[in-house]
């Protein structure tokens, strides 16, 4: 029995052995930034500062939105460079620009029928958006042109702390669990918080924050896998690619991210 017991840990250890995630550090960038929003593969950094979203080419020159009834936005979401969302939660109101930081719509859930209490907001395909109605504790994919509901999730027991999607899948981070939705609305995946307070995903791949660490799951294994971040302040993380962005609320810093 005690031979079985040490194969069973020695097959364990060499697995964890094997599976290796390297940090490799690019570049870092000073920036004066509220909030790092998003950065995209021709390196487009999008970040808010003040009351004003910032869109920032790289080699071009630096464009801005800011909207003076509504102040400050709460959260803001650039997956689709073509229908960026401001979401302002104290006015219950989205605003969706365009890539010049043009408004093209605007959606205020205070005239809605039924009346909408959101808390979170998420890029969705077409012209849909990821909401979490807390009234309901439940995420709905929302058109926001044809101002109907496409799809539900089934409510959750927890309160929300992150929001992320794509145009394919959404997912919602709460107290309990980390939860993965099909752009249907149903429910393919479920990973008990152990301590997570916030999420990036990039190409189905996650990284997830508890405390001062950062933590990998590949979309190809079930495994959680601890970063070997340097000790830096990590105000904001963002997933492009294979690349890594931390943010330490005065440098932008850049790593590549490595899997063997």
């Amino acid at each position: 029995m005690t031979s079985i017991r040490s194969f069973i840990l020695l097959v364990t250890t060499l697995s964890f052995a094997q599976t290796q995630i390297e940090l490799t550090a690019v570049d870092s960038t000073a920036i004066q930034a509220d909030q790092i929003i998003a950065i995209d593969n021709f390196e487009t950094v999008y970040y808010t500062y003040n009351t004003a979203l910032y869109k920032k080419p790289k080699d071009q020159p630096t464009i801005n939105y800011s909207n003076v009834q509504l102040g400050v936005p709460t959260s803001v979401n650039a997956f689709n460079p073509l229908k960026i969302n401001l979401f302002y939660q104290d006015f219950n109101t989205i605003i969706i620009l365009d890539n010049r930081l043009a408004e093209i719509f605007k959606v205020d859930f205070n005239t809605k029928h039924p009346y909408k209490n959101i808390s979170h907001v998420s890029t969705g395909y077409d012209n849909t958006i990821w909401i979490f109605n807390q009234d309901l504790q439940q995420l709905e994919l929302y058109d926001y042109k044809n101002d109907k509901i496409r799809a539900t999730t089934v409510p959750v027991q927890s309160n929300v702390l992150d929001l992320k999607s794509d145009y394919n899948y959404c997912w919602m981070l709460t107290e309990k669990y980390v939860y993965q939705y099909t752009y249907f609305g149903s429910l393919i995946s479920k990973i008990e918080n152990k301590g997570y307070t916030a999420l990036a995903t990039h190409n189905e791949n996650i990284i997830l924050k508890a405390d001062t660490s950062l933590f990998f799951k590949s979309k190809k294994s079930q495994d959680i896998l601890p970063l070997n971040t340097p000790k830096l302040l990590i105000n904001q993380f963002l997933l492009t690619n294979e690349t890594l962005y931390i943010y330490d609320s005065k440098k932008l810093h850049k790593y590549q991210l490595k899997i063997n």
